[in-house]
């Protein structure tokens, strides 16, 4: 327990000895759901088995029960953009530009002396972290490319078999530039990469000279690999930029993979008309969206004092075409930005204060518009489906997102992974 103020702890619970997920039962009584409404569950073989009123299911001998009254039972969130191989690394690297390109020269310089057991450790610690605040999925962007060579892929892959009863982890591989000398050896990298086993060929075609040919040579290797794409696309707030467009008609044309494209910052300064026409094209080419609230609006606008953009894309517009859009965390606590906590709760706020979403629609983003991101099956407070359930102390889902309280059940396939308490002591 913490009081108000501390980082309050997180426990793993594994499974008894010889026990598989499919052995479990648990009973959860008088949980709130998102409609207001409170149910008893019960949890077996890692699914929603019942769904009853409260009250109305009964234990069966030896069936583990847990009161959940008092709290909001929910879908998992899911990460879909996190850079775990940068996680806490605030205090060590300085970015005194404070801004995009000022974050990527410190750690480029800082990488080059990175090992493998440093990178794990720090991005094991994010990932409970994470799992704490009910992410049971991650999709994480890791460097590759001079000095940290394959390195942080070596680290990520260490961490996705450690925790693979916790957490699903996604791990994209992620270089630029991808065109020039350099990049020459970045497309080897890739294939590389992609070999040791990255899930995802990744890139930054708004940090290559020849953007376009950025696209194009990422998306070659990742369908020659058989592998989704996801780009870092428009990281800035030239109206100039069109990364996503290059995208959404690369793949158009012909790419038979899932394709993502993260922050799109650009976008949403262009005007109405031109907002509607590339997410038209968004949309018919079957390419996702991933807005990252926290991070851009720290990094993104310096130069900017006055009217000062918020560093979104185009939200609505995409929307009103619909394309999937996901809202992610980004970085935590590293040189492009000081703080995070790896919470989608908090992800969800911003998206509710500068996305201008209601609750519900913000959570949506980073639970289930995030799964399909990653090309994850559905999850839902309903019978049958995956018992991958955070539960949030609080009685809705608007009241957990304000709160954003730690105090949290984390479930994972039916059986608790992480629980936190909090207990706060005030004067009299």
């Amino acid at each position: 327990m913490t009081r108000s103020g501390g980082r309050a702890p997180t426990t793993g619970v594994p499974p008894t000895r010889g026990q598989t997920d499919n052995d479990l039962t648990m009973l959860l009584r008088d949980a709130t759901l998102c409609s207001g409404e409170q149910f008893d569950l019960r949890l077996a073989g890692g699914e929603i088995a019942e769904l009853a009123p409260a009250g109305t299911l009964s234990p069966g001998a030896g069936e583990e029960t847990l009161d959940l009254a008092g709290y909001v039972l929910l879908a998992a969130p899911v990460e879909p953009h996190a850079h775990l191989d940068k996680a806490l690394t605030a205090d060590r690297v300085e970015n005194p530009a404070r801004d995009l390109l000022g974050a990527i020269a410190a750690w480029h310089a800082y990488r080059e002396g990175l090992s493998v057991d440093d990178i794990s450790e720090r991005a094991e610690a994010a990932t409970r972290l994470a799992l704490a605040h009910g992410v049971t999925a991650i999709r994480t962007h890791v460097d590759v490319g001079r000095g940290i060579e394959l390195r942080g892929i070596a680290a990520l892959l260490r961490v996705k078999e450690r925790l693979r009863d916790l957490v699903d982890l996604q791990i994209v591989a992620l270089t630029y530039p991808l065109t020039g000398a350099e990049g020459i050896e970045n497309r080897a990298r890739l294939r590389e990469a992609l070999a040791m086993g990255a899930d995802v060929a990744g890139g930054a075609p708004h940090v290559d000279p020849d953007p376009a040919g950025h696209v194009e040579a990422c998306l070659e290797i990742a369908s020659e690999l058989g592998r989704p794409v996801d780009l870092h696309a428009d990281e800035n707030l030239r109206e100039s930029s069109e990364d996503v467009l290059h995208l959404a008609r690369r793949v158009a044309d012909g790419f038979a993979f899932p394709a993502t494209a993260s922050h799109c910052v650009s976008l949403g300064i262009r005007d109405e008309r031109t907002q509607a026409a590339v997410a038209e094209e968004v949309a018919a080419a079957g390419v996702s969206v991933v807005t990252l609230p926290v991070a851009n609006l720290y990094i993104q606008g310096r130069d900017l004092p006055v009217a000062t953009p918020r560093g979104l894309t185009a939200i609505r517009a995409l929307v009103a075409a619909d394309v999937t859009v996901a809202g992610g965390g980004d970085n935590i606590q590293d040189p492009f930005i000081p703080v995070g906590r790896a919470d989608p709760l908090v992800t969800a706020q911003y998206l509710v204060v500068a996305g201008h979403l209601d609750p519900a629609d913000a959570y949506a983003f980073v639970s289930e518009h995030a799964r399909r991101v990653l090309g994850l099956p559905a999850v839902a407070v309903e019978a049958g489906s995956s018992a991958d359930l955070v539960a949030v102390a609080g009685s809705s889902l608007r009241e957990a997102i304000a709160t954003a309280t730690q105090q949290r059940i984390v479930f994972r396939r039916g059986r608790v992974v992480s629980r936190t308490s909090v207990e706060t002591a005030g004067a009299r």
